[in-house]
């Protein structure tokens, strides 16, 4: 059975609407005028056992809002939404036991009060058995290298340290289903490949299921294996990563590193993209010319230190499809 299954869900919000200016606003006292903004469109996917999904779109496209509503923090309008075989919004308390949930920009600690005591005061909520507990506890903290942390009050942690200690507490009660938010939101390299590091372990050596929206294409290509692109409430793609980048391009970069920085590198079956002093990319369309046959061409005309073909950046790609897709 999917851990997750949606049908036809649907999520409106009423934004209020006023005219600009001082009319505007004594208007808007006596007859306020609302927008209905579809924020969930009738989208549905299931999500098994064990996955590790991205789920992408541009600002405002109804990521957050489906986090919400399988959270149970909303109620959608119409639909089936099925989460571990339950109701998310009608059977919270049940619901929570079992789901973690983070957000890049918000934290559930105390902020006054040190890390282990909001650990601690997590496991009263969730009625963890002290032994569970201590054993996953001491795990979480050893895996993600908490322990100098611990006595510190979380309002004098650093993002990096805060979302750690946040992606810990969110485990403590050991749910079978992790959502998260923008959890690297505003980190830095290294905090980053920890929390990335972290989440590949979590979910392939306890099998956890994690839903993953971020803007940071760096964590979809490291961690997921699955894409799910939304846009304007609407579900666009579900798919491989390798399915996203088809339906977008199948242009290839090669990179070359010449010994002749004023070298005027062309090829008739390539583009010159950008230029780095010796270092110039070049993109070109796999089925017009071979990478071997490219290769040969630059080679035979100019001295090369070293070269590289690879895929366009994530980036750019999801790039590109945001740019089709948008009004």
């Amino acid at each position: 059975m999917p851990h997750i299954t949606v049908e036809n869900l649907v999520k409106i919000f009423y934004v209020a609407e006023r005219p600009a200016g001082l009319f505007g606003a004594v208007r808007g006292l006596v007859q306020r005028r609302h927008r209905a903004v579809r924020a969930l469109d009738s989208i549905s996917f299931s999500i098994a056992a064990g996955e590790l999904v991205g789920y992408i779109g541009p600002n405002g496209a109804g990521k957050s809002t489906t986090i919400k509503v399988l959270a149970g923090i909303l109620v959608p309008d119409s639909g089936r939404c099925e989460v571990l075989g339950r109701v998310p919004w009608q059977e919270r308390i049940a619901h929570v036991r079992d789901i973690g949930v983070v957000f890049g920009q918000r934290t559930q600690l105390w902020w006054d009060l040190p890390v282990i005591e909001s650990f601690d005061l997590l496991r009263d909520i969730y009625a963890v058995p002290r032994a569970d507990y201590r054993c996953t506890r001491d795990e979480l903290i050893a895996l993600l290298k908490l322990e100098p942390l611990l006595s510190v009050p979380v309002r004098q942690l650093s993002l990096g340290q805060r979302t750690r200690c946040d992606l810990a507490a969110a485990l403590l009660h050991s749910p079978s289903l992790l959502y998260l938010d923008e959890p690297t939101i505003g980190l830095d390299a290294v905090s980053k490949l920890a929390v990335r590091d972290f989440l590949r372990r979590l979910n392939r050596e306890r099998g956890v299921t994690v839903l993953l929206t971020t803007h940071d294409m760096d964590d979809i290509e490291a961690l997921c294996s699955r894409v799910l692109l939304i846009n304007q409430g609407r579900i666009l793609m579900d798919g491989t990563l390798q399915a996203l980048r088809a339906r977008v391009t199948t242009e290839h970069w090669l990179s070359v590193e010449l010994q002749d920085a004023n070298a005027n590198v062309s090829d008739p079956q390539a583009t010159v993209i950008r230029r780095e002093d010796h270092r110039v990319v070049l993109r070109f369309d796999p089925s017009q010319v071979s990478a071997a046959t490219l290769i040969g061409r630059i080679t035979a005309q100019h001295a090369v230190r070293d070269l590289t073909v690879e895929n366009p950046p994530i980036e750019e790609i999801i790039a590109r499809l945001y740019a089709r897709v948008e009004p």
